[in-house]
């Protein structure tokens, strides 16, 4: 008999009984069950078995049964329930509760947290949507860049505390010229799938990151002995070192699909593998056959929960609201901001009297003043003046622009958002004073990276978060897949890549990354808006969870004290 039928008929003799303790007989049962009294054996000892009624048999013909429930219809729908809320079926598990909202809130949050099943240790982490593309070529949010993180290696890596430079998939590295660079490979690295990794999946995946602005000065990938690939450069290069730990950089099989089975289920030879990725739950499992250090963690679960703060991430303790979260001293200033980015080539602000309104009237104050703190949720922003916290680009003292006329303004932002339709809707309101209408696209990190109706939008209201503290993480933004190149004039674009080239070429060359910054701002191409706080609110017994730039902790390194 299935659990289903048997909780069925579990309800149905409850009913009969009204739950209360009484004297029957097989017969009776049989009849309220309508089955045969061998049957009823059967049903009866299964229920017994599952605590959830005892039956104390007469002894003598004639003499009436005890039949006494341990359990109520309320009490195993609950059970049910909770099973369910464990398998993540969260609407079916809402339907049991009779679409009770709050104990299905209280279910979810009694199983979020630090839990140990079978020996084996499980984080349970609530987030507020699903994670539906990891492929690493492809353009990405800032929790998908962190969770490629745990599932991909690079040639190299960005050490997180020392923000240096360390072996990955490489454990050495030499120039043998400042165009020509040879790494060494470790041996025996496995895939997740349980191949091992050669050559030839990392020559394939360097030439296809080649199509890329930044690794473009790739000219040739080779393998000249075991365990060694050798990079050729079209110019002088001495930091590529540095930006082979690029996202786009992460070791992929040479074979693989770029379908969208890969983009749920990327194989790679990081600690974690991803083993489910639904629109309700996100599951990682250690990677026992990692080159490094195995995780200490065995399960990071995530499940996806509409009510969670989006802004930093909180397991869940005993006591603990989903809807009381507060900043802990663990968050961090998001090291990057939110902005507009203005298209200054088909675009109104290709107009100059256009540029001048838009920067004058949508500055930080303006819209903050128009955003209702009710709606943005556990977001705390504050006013940004540059790409990143202490920098300050925006010009002061701006005389305001008046608006060039009347038209229709397109504002173009990513899809599942908590935030942006706000943003959005305050922009609106700064717009319409002036009798200007405003146009939303809500569109995929896709669609916007890849310039998708990009002639047909004004601006972009984004975000950008830096992998690290370093100076140059900025670059990556800069150019990814030339997102603001498309959109700004090709020969101040030009004058900002060659001074990045002129670094790259000379050791001695300081950083261009505070230049382009501020030529950026102090340009208009973009609009500054927003730093917001992100990171890891934890006060329980999970030890190592130190946020990093992305707002998240690296899953491998956390582990769990018990308690005295």
């Amino acid at each position: 008999m299935s659990s289903q039928r048997l909780k069925a008929q579990f309800q149905r003799l409850y009913n009969h009984f009204s739950g209360e303790d009484c004297e029957t007989n097989l017969q009776d049962i049989a009849e309220v069950l309508f089955c045969t009294r061998r049957n009823v054996r059967m049903v009866i000892n299964k229920m017994v078995e599952k605590g959830w009624i005892e039956w104390q048999p007469a002894v003598g013909r004639g003499k009436q049964s005890k039949l006494v429930f341990h359990s109520s219809d309320t009490e195993l729908q609950y059970m049910h329930a909770r099973k369910l809320v464990a398998e993540g079926k969260l609407e079916p598990a809402l339907e049991t509760l009779g679409n009770n909202a709050d104990k299905l809130a209280q279910l979810i949050q009694e199983q979020l947290g630090h839990t140990t099943a079978q020996g084996r240790q499980i984080l349970r982490l609530p987030y507020y949507r699903p994670f539906s593309n990891l492929n690493p070529l492809h353009p990405l949010r800032r929790s998908e860049q962190h969770l490629v993180r745990q599932i991909f290696n690079g040639l190299t890596r960005i050490n997180e505390e020392k923000e240096e430079v360390e072996g990955d998939l490489a454990h050495h590295w030499e120039a043998l010229s400042p165009r020509h660079w040879r790494f060494y490979i470790r041996p025996a690295v496995k895939f997740h799938d349980g191949r091992l990794l050669d050559s030839q999946d990392i020559i394939v995946t360097l030439e296809q990151v080649r199509k890329h602005r930044l690794f473009r000065h790739l000219s040739q990938i080779d393998s000249p002995f075991s365990n060694t690939i050798d990079i050729h450069l079209s110019r002088d290069d001495h930091r590529l070192p540095d930006l082979m730990a690029n996202l786009l950089a992460v070791i992929q099989p040479a074979d693989t699909d770029h379908d969208k089975e890969n983009e749920l289920f990327p194989i790679g030879t990081g600690p974690y593998r991803v083993i489910q990725n639904d629109k309700q739950r996100f599951k990682l499992e250690a990677f026992d056959q990692y080159f490094g250090l195995r995780a200490l963690i065995d399960v990071v679960d995530i499940w996806m929960l509409s009510e969670v703060a989006s802004c930093f991430l909180q397991p869940m303790t005993e006591g603990s609201q989903l809807q009381e979260m507060t900043v802990s001293a663990r968050l961090k200033l998001d090291e990057g901001c939110n902005y507009l980015l203005l298209n200054r080539i088909d675009g109104l602000a290709s107009q100059q009297g256009w540029l001048d309104y838009l920067r004058t009237h949508l500055t930080p104050l303006n819209i903050m003043q128009r955003l209702q703190q009710d709606k943005i949720g556990d977001f705390r922003l504050i006013n940004a003046y540059g790409l990143l916290p202490g920098w300050a680009h925006i010009p002061l003292n701006q005389t305001i622009a008046p608006p060039p006329s009347k038209r229709m303004v397109t504002l173009a932002y990513p899809q599942q958002h908590p935030v942006y339709p706000h943003v959005a809707e305050a922009i609106r309101d700064i717009l319409s004073a002036d009798g200007i209408k405003l146009k939303e696209l809500e569109l995929s990190t896709g669609e916007i990276l890849s310039g998708k109706h990009a002639d047909k939008i004004d601006l972009w209201l984004g975000g950008m978060s830096l992998s690290n503290y370093r100076d140059d993480a900025i670059l990556s933004w800069f150019y990814s897949f030339d997102h603001i190149a498309r959109v700004m004039p090709e020969a101040e674009f030009e004058a900002l890549d060659q001074a990045v080239v002129r670094w790259r070429a000379d050791k001695q060359q300081p950083s261009p990354c505070q230049q382009i910054g501020a030529s950026l701002v102090e340009s208009g191409q973009i609009l500054p808006l927003f730093h917001n706080w992100l990171g890891v609110d934890n006060n329980g017994s999970i030890q190592g969870m130190q946020s990093n730039s992305m707002g998240w902790f690296d899953f491998k390194s956390v582990w769990v004290k018990p308690s005295q």
